[in-house]
């Protein structure tokens, strides 16, 4: 999912590495993400044509890489967000990245992605609901699974409002 967020911080404007390292730990929930992860991934994107690289002049007199992103690697994100299953729907991250980039995805996408969740959501809503009437959870286990069936509820109406903006 990194290479998903390092793509999107290039959507508003080109930016070096250092600023893509930090903006994308920023979102990610670190302080910054290791230069083994972020300069890996612009490699491969300028040699997969997703992202230009060229040089400029630092601020310092040191010369720095400025990394701009493609019409081919805006091709690729969005085609990359359009993709939601499995796997992604069931993560609290894929989707909520997804939804923070609506703005690149057309409405029936967004759409699809919502009903998708929802869906997933109402299964689990089930799940919890079986779960706590089959077995005796005890103080400690009922209160989380109480927990997560709120969460699940306040989720879905988001999700309707989603909806209805859309």
């Amino acid at each position: 999912m990194n290479d998903l967020i390092l793509l999107a911080n290039l959507l508003d404007s080109p930016k070096h590495g250092y600023a893509l390292k930090k903006q994308v730990g920023l979102i990610s929930g670190s302080n910054e993400l290791h230069n083994n992860l972020v300069y890996p991934l612009l490699r491969r994107f300028v040699d997969h044509g997703w992202v230009r690289k060229r040089r400029a002049p630092g601020q310092r007199g040191q010369t720095r890489e400025i990394y701009a992103l493609t019409n081919k690697g805006k091709q690729e994100l969005v085609q990359r967000l359009s993709q939601f299953s499995g796997k992604e729907i069931a993560s609290e991250n894929a989707f909520r990245l997804r939804v923070g980039l609506f703005s690149v995805l057309d409405k029936e996408t967004c759409t699809r992605i919502l009903t998708a969740r929802d869906q997933w959501l109402m299964m689990r809503q089930q799940h919890l609901a079986r779960l706590s009437g089959a077995l005796d959870l005890g103080s400690w286990g009922g209160a989380v699974v109480r927990f997560l069936r709120q969460q699940v509820v306040s989720e879905r109406r988001w999700i309707s409002r989603l909806k209805r903006k859309l």
